[in-house]
């Protein structure tokens, strides 16, 4: 169903039928012998507003166009914010460096987004004090933020929302090592949660394993435009899997990489470039993308819909259509075969 209700409708369907998502996590867990609630989790790539796409922001509330349509279906939605919102901060020494207007937080909410990782090698362009801004304009503008924080404990911290009695823990961790050591968090130090910090990483999902009812992992990870995940994406997801994560969704390779059942649990190694100042490198992969829609029940993913997309001439996602579509979802279900997952039981 789409989410995007008045506070008064939610009200409303509460009492109707139990059903609107929390903003404070508070709603009760779900108790023994009720029956299976199904969630709809949406997720989409990598998002920044940058170059061509920063005149977007002009007007925030149609800066991601149509697909906001499809982002909005389910209960929250999740993309991965490449981009500090800041305009203060030194540059970083790196090749490329991005940053976005205090717009950028409309922009996300009007598509309906719930929460964004920052766990990525983009977050800290402008030093500390941009990913401190970025932190502070996402709590105000009501956009949530995983992977990182002032110090370790924060930044290892999962995201938590209650929706209709099921409990989520959403975790995000990098695996890029550009600057990986500067910008890990640390005691006392403001950073991302890293996953070359492994033994941490795995021992936050094993403590949210024990106290939720729902388990997800946003990881960046993966070569740059290889849509074949690499041993390090492989070796970490298993790992995150036996700690107790019940879907992994990864961003990173700016190209789609493989998607399926791992055992019990669902991995997506990579969306691709959803919102983007360019279709890269990596011609035409690299302007490919699309919006993953899970259905979930009981821990496992019961149903998986993919809107694919293309990245436009003013950088936002176009849906395709017809042929298009169809192809482009052959394309996506072929890259499994490489990653080593298998299929979900209802597909779309």
């Amino acid at each position: 169903m789409i989410r995007r209700l008045t506070a008064a409708a939610c009200a409303f369907l509460l009492i109707a039928t139990a059903g609107c998502a929390s903003s404070s996590g508070g709603d009760p867990p779900q108790t023994a012998g009720a029956a299976a609630t199904e969630l709809t989790l949406t997720f989409a790539g990598d998002v920044h507003f940058e170059g061509r796409v920063d005149k977007l922001l002009a007007n925030p509330a149609t800066a991601f166009g149509p697909v906001a349509t499809e982002l909005a279906k389910g209960d929250l939605t999740f993309v991965n914010l490449e981009t500090p919102i800041t305009s203060r901060g030194k540059p970083e020494p790196k090749r490329y460096l991005f940053r976005a207007r205090d717009a950028a937080v409309p922009a996300l909410k009007a598509a309906g987004i719930d929460a964004v990782s920052l766990a990525n090698n983009h977050s800290l362009d402008y030093g500390r004090q941009g990913l401190a801004d970025t932190m502070a304009a996402a709590r105000k503008g009501g956009i949530g933020t995983v992977g990182a924080g002032k110090n370790a404990t924060e930044a290892y911290k999962p995201w938590r929302r209650t929706v209709r009695g099921v409990r989520l823990a959403v975790f995000a961790f990098s695996q890029v090592d550009d600057l990986a050591a500067e910008w890990a968090a640390a005691d006392g130090k403001a950073g991302l949660a890293m996953a070359f910090d492994t033994g941490r990483a795995l021992a936050a999902v094993r403590a949210a394993r024990a106290d939720s009812d729902l388990v997800v992992v946003l990881p960046h990870w993966g070569t740059e435009g290889d849509r074949c995940p690499n041993r390090l994406q492989r070796d970490f997801a298993d790992a995150l899997v036996k700690a107790g994560a019940d879907i992994i969704v990864g961003a990173h390779a700016h190209v789609l990489q493989g998607a399926g059942r791992s055992g019990d649990a669902y991995i997506a190694y990579g969306l691709g470039n959803f919102l983007w100042y360019s279709s890269g490198l990596f011609q035409p992969y690299s302007a490919r993308a699309g919006v993953l829609r899970l259905t979930v029940r009981d821990r496992r993913v019961v149903s998986s819909a993919f809107v694919p997309t293309v990245v436009s001439g003013t950088g936002q996602p176009t849906v395709l259509t017809g042929w298009r579509a169809g192809l482009a979802r052959d394309n996506f279900t072929d890259l499994r075969d490489c990653a080593g997952l298998g299929t979900v039981s209802s597909e779309q």
